[in-house]
């Protein structure tokens, strides 16, 4: 048995092998262990923006609907059991340490046989999917990790697939347009599935359409199918009103900010609903909301000054949260603590946020693709105009120089990357925040 701390020591030795884009090594695993990802229905998130909110919303649902659920998600803010949780809550370190060490001895043996190095996502994923069966649960939520069709997700085959957006992201390894990426996400679509789908462009909808007319699946659609009849915004979060696919659910209060996840939770229900092929309990649904939360996304860690956390990384979601932010701060500027990949389009990322800063501070997060401090503050100087950028290397004391910039009135924000936001997170909350890799 391993303690706690040796489990993460072994998890964290599979950090740095890289990606295996293919099923081979994840389906040659979960074969070995008997295929535990068969056990159970099986929800399958994938999306540009939206996955881990939508997944956490279904995983409330189902709960407040009597089904234990196991939930997968990536990557994750502090510790790794985050990604592993039962019926909402992350699974226990001593639990984790014990999945750990039941799949770490059919990882050995894989490799052993084959030659072949499993990776950190592909071996937390096994974990996830045997642990679940484990613990015997009504259903599997699992997050796709990147794209869909050769993520080590997709081994499982999912009753109800859910594509929450489709935009430009990680264009190196699913396409250079939106409609390349779109197919690389709907191959999660298994045949004789149901897929519900978030709002899409008209030239990715066809394209759902033709998937799921090639493979008998039913398409569930925003804006068609089902919708968000009213949205109210009020302390704290918002009050919203559904047409599900197969009933109306009114008068949830949803305490979360930014407007878009008012959206992610119609995608929720409608995906819900496709799981139990019927119409939920509107009480259910409310008691749903009333306790959904959803770390490091549009999260008020402090108030005075108020202190946002959020993990907007790519040009859609630093949209949404400009929206959000003029939208339910409306006269406050923010002084932006921020850290960044390589690959990502920085121009179309800050041009939506550039009317409301006050100060930038770019910090460098601990991960082989990050990009300096130096080089992302030199990129985003001619971005922001006049926006005073300053470099700080370490996010935590870049966050420390952000409090010396804002005056009363202005907010801190922190953004840019999920795992600057846990970084962060982790020294708000005092919490130990182990290493990380999607």
């Amino acid at each position: 048995m391993f303690t706690y701390d040796e489990a993460v020591e072994y998890l964290n030795a599979h950090i740095g092998r890289g990606m295996h884009p293919g099923l081979e090594t994840i389906s040659g695993l979960l074969d070995l262990m008997g295929n535990p990802e068969a056990s159970y229905p099986i929800v399958h998130v994938a999306g540009t923006n939206g996955k881990t909110s939508v997944s956490r919303m279904v995983t409330y649902l189902c709960v407040a609907h009597g089904l234990t659920t196991g939930t997968f998600t990536s990557p994750h803010l502090q510790s790794g059991e985050e990604r592993v949780s039962i019926n909402g809550e992350p699974t226990a370190r001593d639990d984790f340490a014990q999945a750990v060490v039941d799949t770490k001895a059919f990882a050995d043996i894989y490799e052993d046989r084959t030659g072949h190095l499993v990776s950190y996502f592909e071996l937390t994923a096994a974990l996830a999917f045997s642990w679940f069966a484990d613990q015997a649960v009504d259903v599997g939520v699992i997050e796709v990790g990147l794209g869909g069709r050769l993520d080590a997700t997709n081994a499982a085959r999912a009753t109800v697939a859910v594509l929450t957006s489709v935009g430009m992201d990680h264009s190196e390894y699913l396409g250079d347009t939106i409609e390349e990426i779109a197919r690389e996400k709907l191959a999660i679509v298994e045949d004789g599935s149901i897929l519900v789908a978030g709002p899409l462009p008209d030239s990715v909808v066809a394209i759902a359409e033709d998937v799921c007319r090639e493979r008998s699946a039913e398409l569930r659609l925003y804006g068609r199918d089902f919708r968000l009849e009213g949205a109210l915004k009020g302390v704290g979060g918002w009050q919203v009103d559904i047409e599900g696919s197969q009933a109306v659910y009114e008068e949830s209060f949803l305490p979360l900010h930014g407007r878009f996840q008012t959206i992610n939770f119609a995608v929720a229900i409608a995906a819900t609903e496709a799981l139990t092929n019927r119409a939920l309990d509107n009480e259910a649904v409310i008691d749903a909301a009333t306790i959904a939360t959803n770390p490091g996304r549009m999260e008020l860690m402090e108030t005075d000054p108020p202190l946002l956390i959020d993990g907007a990384h790519n040009a859609d979601g630093f949209a949404a949260l400009a929206q959000s932010l003029a939208e339910e701060y409306p006269t406050t500027r923010w002084v932006v603590v921020t850290a960044a990949m390589e690959d990502k389009d920085l121009q179309a990322m800050w041009e939506p946020l550039a009317p409301l800063l006050l100060g930038v501070v770019t910090a460098q997060v601990d991960s082989p693709r990050a990009r300096s401090a130096a080089d992302l503050g030199a990129q985003l100087e001619p971005i922001v105009g006049d926006t005073p950028v300053t470099v700080v290397a370490d996010p935590v004391e870049a966050l420390d120089h952000a409090r010396t910039l804002a005056g009363e009135g202005d907010g801190i924000l922190v953004t840019g990357s999920l795992y600057l936001v846990g970084a962060i997170r982790a020294h708000l909350t005092g919490a130990t925040r182990t290493p990380n890799e999607r």
